[in-house]
């Protein structure tokens, strides 16, 4: 299978033990490890692993194991799920910075801080509607996600 996907540099017919070893050594030596596994006999490696992908029928000890849990069997959705989970991180990002940048400018606008500085006070109505567009900014943003 990994030879069709043209992956060069792969092991087989590993017992669980042998796995868990593997995937141990190469984070000694400093290497992310990505475990693809459908079986009971992969749970651990998969548990071990930085980031676990488990495929739709396995078992569920892999299902449990596995952070990423692909409903289709099929090895061509493994770049497609890592796509996903980037931009899903940016988007995060995003509306962490964003939610934070708002609460920053408009909680202190509220409370008053306005009026020592600019003689003026944020009707608490308007700082509500600041703070529910906040909200849905961070849902429109993760819309985003659709496309």
């Amino acid at each position: 299978m990994a030879e069709a996907c043209g992956i060069l540099n792969y092991k087989a017919n590993f017992s669980p033990l042998d796995k868990s070893k593997f995937i141990a050594e190469r984070q000694a030596e400093g290497h992310k490890v990505l475990m693809v596994g459908d079986g009971i006999n992969d749970g651990p490696a998969l548990a071990l692993a930085e980031v676990s992908i488990a495929m739709g029928g396995g078992s569920d000890l892999a299902h449990q194991a596995a952070e990423i849990i692909l409903q289709k069997e099929d090895l061509n959705n493994i770049p497609l799920a890592l796509n996903i989970a980037r931009k899903t991180w940016h988007i995060l990002q995003q509306n962490l910075f964003w939610a934070f940048i708002y609460n920053l400018l408009f909680i202190p606008l509220a409370a008053g801080l306005g009026e020592v500085f600019h003689g003026s006070t944020l009707n608490p109505m308007m700082a509500s509607a600041a703070m529910s567009l906040s909200s849905i900014s961070v849902v429109l943003n993760s819309l985003r996600l659709k496309k």
